[in-house]
């Protein structure tokens, strides 16, 4: 009988979409190990096997301890690893992007570094976030401003909706403990989207920290796709979870708003997202193996593995002849 411990390694094209993903899954307290393309959960009840590519970001809590060789298992399978406390969540490492091809991150490197189009996509993501309103003209206060305004009202309203009293969003940074039971859960959701959407960024193989709203910081691109769904999904969880009870808010907004992720689907569409907001039209974004190439005068692009010395009359020796096995050479690090 097959087993997962039996299958051979896969390869890009095998493994799991982002978005066909659980979002996260959280351990606590146990030791996780690998087996095969598994990680393994070991704790005082016994053993649990899960597929390492089935997950999006694994948060590891208080009393968690990984090897290597899961944390290499991890990584090749592009899912992101968070250290995490009883009551936050902080990204500190991830895996390697899901994505082989670096149109992505390019065509989001081109945006950003003009002031023009990073102003456009800063739009976009406005426009995403409240589609009822037309940001076209609006400086970047005049879009801070509007946002503001904009979740300052979707306070008031969850509040009305639930009725959890709201006296505003007020919370000291590495003191959870210290914020109102709706602060805290705020503060709760906000942290597991942060490690959500770093999830997605690293998958895609974006650049974290290059934000079209957020800036100077390693994350800022995180914190941008963090907020589209801050009003919609990030903010009503949290205070449905308070209009339950006051008792443990953290755990229990972060598994509130794990069920509310996957119901939404939210992975596949932070995807579409990403990638509607950076991808040209027409660009090739799809991944038919690793394909690295070299860039040549004009924007043009020559096949990688070849000598290109002026010496042998411009056509250069062939060192590698057989693009399958460049690409095998390149993805075990032959070629560098």
């Amino acid at each position: 009988m097959t087993t997962i411990s039996r299958r051979p390694a896969s390869g890009p094209r095998q493994l799991t979409r982002v978005g066909e993903r659980l979002s996260f899954v959280y351990l606590e307290r146990c030791v996780v190990h690998r087996d095969a393309n598994a990680i393994t959960a070991e704790d005082a009840e016994g053993v649990r096997h899960i597929p390492s590519a089935t997950i999006g970001t694994l948060l590891l809590g208080p009393g968690t301890r990984i090897t290597h060789q899961a944390m290499a298992v991890l990584g090749d399978c592009g899912a992101a690893v968070v250290w995490v406390g009883e009551n936050g969540v902080r990204f500190y490492a991830g895996g390697r992007a899901l994505s082989r091809t670096s149109a992505l991150v390019e065509a989001q490197a081109l945006a950003w570094a003009n002031q023009r189009t990073r102003l456009d996509v800063a739009r976009a993501m406005y426009r995403l976030r409240f589609p009822d309103e037309d940001p076209a003209g609006c400086t970047r206060r005049q879009l801070l401003g509007r946002e503001g305004d904009r979740v300052k009202r979707c306070y008031a309203e969850q509040a009305a909706r639930t009725g959890v009293p709201w006296r505003g969003r007020r919370f000291t940074p590495g003191d959870f403990g210290s914020g109102d039971a709706p602060n805290q859960a705020v503060t709760a959701a906000a942290q597991c989207m942060y490690g959500i959407a770093q999830t997605v960024v690293a998958a895609l193989g974006c650049s974290p920290g290059l934000g079209f709203v957020h800036s100077g910081h390693e994350l800022s691109f995180v914190l941008d796709v963090a907020d589209f769904y801050k009003t919609d999904i990030g903010i009503p969880v949290a205070f449905e979870v308070v209009a339950e009870g006051p008792e443990d808010i953290g755990p229990r907004t972060r598994r509130a708003l794990r069920d509310r992720i996957n119901s939404a689907g939210l992975l596949d569409r932070c995807v579409r997202d990403i990638q509607g907001l950076l991808a040209p039209a027409g660009a090739d974004l799809s991944d038919a193996g690793d394909r690295v190439t070299l860039l040549s005068d004009r924007g043009a692009e020559v096949a990688a593995g070849r000598n290109y010395s002026d010496h042998e009359g411009g056509q250069g020796d062939t060192l590698v002849q057989d693009i399958g096995a460049q690409d095998g050479l390149t993805r075990d690090g032959v070629i560098w």
